[in-house]
């Protein structure tokens, strides 16, 4: 560190500054704050203290907190010398007393808070109490997960727990998913019902759909307001209500239900801007052939484009969906889009690497193999793009 401190210094203030901007404000205010009053002074600048996401973000299923010592460092050092400059705050939920309990916060407007699972569902409860003395808080971003006994979280849990403790918001954003098991022993809530408790939010749109699986014994309500911000979906079914979602990059979708067609064409309407999506289905399609489709639109079916798509995991979904991507009557992909599927799986709907209704679209994949295989046919490599085989011990 300290050779690179003097390579730094060496530096004028103009040039520090554009090489910051470049880098994560989080990682550069945990590495060089501190070090000298020259960078302390640099690293006070609005660009580097306004929005502070403090928590490590992998995919819409992978967020952590920081690590302990960057979270003790943050919380002992940084957040005391900078607490007036910061107005937003991104949080995962394990770490969030610590951070809120570190400094004030006298010009904090905006908080998100993440990844709330079963096990501290309270404890955002009991931390709304200390937003009080966040005088100025106009802004809450909420986005959790979490399973309860006897109904899902609905509106009256929000405004009970959360608006009437905070007269003063005036943006509540949230994403909310609630889970109950064993749905026999319940009185079952109704996606009307839910959008009921939220007849007192008249200023913003409120999406929600409720479903329940009768082969897992469960239900899952989710709730979120509209317009979205969040970068990823996940676990939409088919009760999805399809508006437009531009901010979206990962989708992952899950049913007991089979997807049929149209609920493609749909996933690719509402989220056009989508690289990343993984099909959790194993039930069959009911209409392969399409031809509700077909009889509605002269016998011609609409070929579905995901163009902006570079990830593609079918490794937990039935053959009809490995069949719905690869067939180009269906789908129409875009070159080097990564597949994950099983092998069993595409030998079988590539007729063993030589049905030509799906060889323009292995043509422009990436397959990814992670099953023990120990041959595989001469031809298969001339089959795809590429072919990538993970090697086993």
């Amino acid at each position: 560190m300290e050779h690179s401190c003097v390579q730094l210094n060496d530096l004028p203030d103009e040039v520090l500054l554009i090489i910051f901007k470049k880098l994560n404000n989080v990682k550069v205010l945990y590495s060089l704050m501190g070090i000298n009053k020259r960078l302390d002074k640099i690293l006070h600048d609005s660009i580097f203290t306004t929005n502070l996401t403090l928590l490590k973000y992998l995919s819409y299923d992978s967020i952590y907190s920081l690590s302990n010592s960057m979270l003790d460092r943050y919380c002992m050092e940084i957040l005391p010398k900078i607490n007036n400059k910061i107005k937003c705050l991104d949080l995962e939920s394990s770490s969030m007393e610590h951070i809120l309990l570190s400094a004030n916060y006298p010009n904090l407007f905006g908080l998100g808070i993440y990844n709330i699972e079963k096990e501290t569902t309270l404890r955002l409860f009991t931390v709304i109490p200390l937003l009080h003395r966040m005088s100025n808080l106009e802004q809450l971003n909420l986005y959790f997960n979490c399973s309860r006994k006897k109904t899902f979280v609905d509106g009256n849990d929000l405004k009970t727990n959360i608006l009437n403790r905070l007269p003063q918001l005036k943006s509540f954003e949230f994403n909310i998913r609630s889970s109950i098991d064993s749905i026999n022993q319940i009185d079952l809530p109704t996606n009307e019902y839910i959008q009921h408790t939220f007849r007192e939010f008249k200023h913003k749109k409120i999406i929600s759909y409720v479903d329940y699986f009768q082969d897992s014994n469960s239900g899952e309500c989710y709730v979120c307001s509209y317009p979205f911000t969040m970068t990823c979906y996940e676990r939409i079914t088919n009760n999805f209500s399809g508006e437009l979602f531009k901010s979206v990059s990962e989708v992952s979708l899950f049913d007991e239900s089979s997807f049929e067609h149209e609920f493609f064409l749909q996933i690719a309407q509402s989220f056009p801007f989508m690289r990343k999506l993984t099909v959790i289905n194993m039930k069959p399609q009911n209409d392969k052939q399409c031809r509700k489709l077909k009889n509605n639109n002269n016998n011609n079916l609409l070929v579905i484009e995901y163009s902006h798509l570079t990830y593609l995991n079918l490794d937990q979904a039935h053959d009809d969906y490995v069949e719905q991507f690869l067939l180009d009557t269906k789908m129409s992909l875009p070159i080097n889009v990564e597949l994950h599927t099983m092998y069993k799986s595409l030998k079988t709907v590539t007729h063993n690497f030589k049905r030509n209704a799906t060889q323009i679209n292995c043509s422009k994949v990436n397959y990814i193999c992670t099953d023990r295989i120990s041959r595989f046919p001469k031809h298969m490599k001339d089959y795809f793009h590429r072919v990538y085989m993970t090697r086993f011990s």
